[in-house]
């Protein structure tokens, strides 16, 4: 979803997971879209939060600090924003699937 400086992102996280990798967008039982993504970290004192952080920033083309968890901070749910132009950021975003 475009926001006012960026982008916010749903995303359904797997911890423990073989390869980090982003899977894609799924559509969920309720209706609403998520993206799929897959971290090798364990869900331990933020350590796949911070995976997460660097995968999404590496494929959208953003330092780090553009990226911060909105909510969800210990579920496989969470809300992610990502600071920068919305327009750039949302074709990143098509770009997962």
């Amino acid at each position: 979803r475009p926001a006012p400086d960026g982008v916010t992102l749903t995303l359904r996280v797997t911890p423990n997971a073989g390869a980090d990798r982003i899977d894609g967008t799924e559509l969920r039982d309720d209706g609403s879209a998520v993206i799929r993504v897959r971290v090798t970290a364990v869900p331990d004192k933020g350590k796949a939060n911070a995976a997460v952080t660097v995968l999404l920033a590496k494929a959208l083309g953003v330092p780090k600090s553009a990226i911060s968890v909105v909510s969800g901070e210990t579920a496989r749910l969470k809300t992610i924003a990502v600071a920068g132009d919305p327009a750039v950021l949302a074709g990143r975003v098509e770009a997962f699937g």
